[in-house]
């Protein structure tokens, strides 16, 4: 029976009135709506990379049906390169935002908001270089946690999911020139902070012939950074020792001498520091600190950076 006061319209009027509608051109319908539907069917502008060390290589499972959200991304392991405790860096550039789900859905997360406003999403990481609540500015390769199975997750590995600016899924998402379609699963090999890039060195980009990496050592890699008027001061992290590593390098009055400093303060312990009238860099200032807070920084000149106590553990 028919809902009282509702009319029934014969088959073909209805069809021929859902003709017309779908028949309006866009710029008839309110413009919000407009807006939306063009932002969900754009093609990202972001390129992506894998979001892992260059050369590695793993799974990247789009798993269909039943996959929430469907397509996303299960990263796992393939091969030798066990994937648990890995190293995961920002596929693209952007602002970094840390965040904790607790013991369900993603856990311990991470997402990147890019520059055409799209949105990439990191979950269940074991460690974040951020506490929850925190942001940062990342480039491409930049580090922001490592793999683990925290929240509702039943085994070590990476979600990863690509949106657009409306936050609708890309269930096709392309990461390393390789499109991952539902139902897919396919190796893809990083070439992400690969050698060369300013990602993986930590290269300033203002002509300093010196890097970050290149100051502390074999062993080093950048996890964080702050801008400097005139440089940037760097801390970097050696999984290998458990040591920290601090430099700042200068990006003008190259090959001349001026202040700059780096220091380096686990907690608990004393501060180690570095300053004086250099022509390129502060540093390298070294601590041993597995399984502690640090507090870092350096100056140029008169600007100066200081964190409060983080990337514990």
């Amino acid at each position: 029976m028919p809902t009282t006061g509702a009319p029934t319209w014969p088959k073909t009027f209805r069809s021929t009135i859902a003709a017309l509608l779908l028949a309006v051109p866009a710029a008839m319908l309110p413009q919000h709506a407009a807006m939306a539907r063009q932002q969900d069917a754009a093609t990202l502008a972001v390129t992506h990379k894998s979001p892992f060390n260059c050369g590695k290589t793993f799974y990247a499972n789009n798993w269909a049906p039943n996959h929430n959200p469907s397509g996303s991304i299960d990263w796992q392991t393939y091969g030798g390169d066990a994937i648990n405790g890995e190293t995961v860096r920002a596929t693209a550039a952007g602002t970094a935002t840390f965040r904790n789900a607790g013991s369900k859905s993603y856990g311990q997360w991470v997402e990147i908001r890019h520059s055409d406003g799209s949105r990439t999403r990191y979950a269940h990481l074991s460690t974040m270089v951020r506490a929850a609540g925190g942001s940062m500015s990342v480039g491409q390769g930049t580090v922001i946690g490592t793999v683990g199975s925290t929240g509702g997750s039943s085994a070590p590995h990476l979600h990863y999911e690509q949106r657009t600016s409306s936050g609708a899924m890309d269930t096709s998402p392309t990461v390393n020139g390789v499109t991952v379609s539902l139902g897919q699963k396919k190796a893809v090999k990083s070439t992400n902070s690969c050698s060369g890039s300013s990602s993986s060195t930590g290269d300033s980009g203002g002509g300093n012939r010196y890097t970050p990496a290149g100051v502390c050592g074999s062993g080093y890699a950048v996890i964080d950074s702050a801008a400097l008027t005139g440089g940037r001061t760097y801390l970097l992290y050696n999984k290998g020792n458990g040591s920290n590593c601090v430099v700042t390098l200068k990006t003008t009055k190259l090959g001349s001498a001026s202040p700059v400093s780096a220091f380096l303060e686990p907690k608990g312990a004393s501060r180690a520091t570095d300053s004086g009238n250099f022509s390129y860099y502060a540093g390298p200032v070294k601590r041993s600190a597995p399984g502690k807070c640090v507090k870092w920084g350096g100056s140029i000149g008169s600007s100066s950076y200081t964190s409060s106590f983080e990337h514990c553990g």
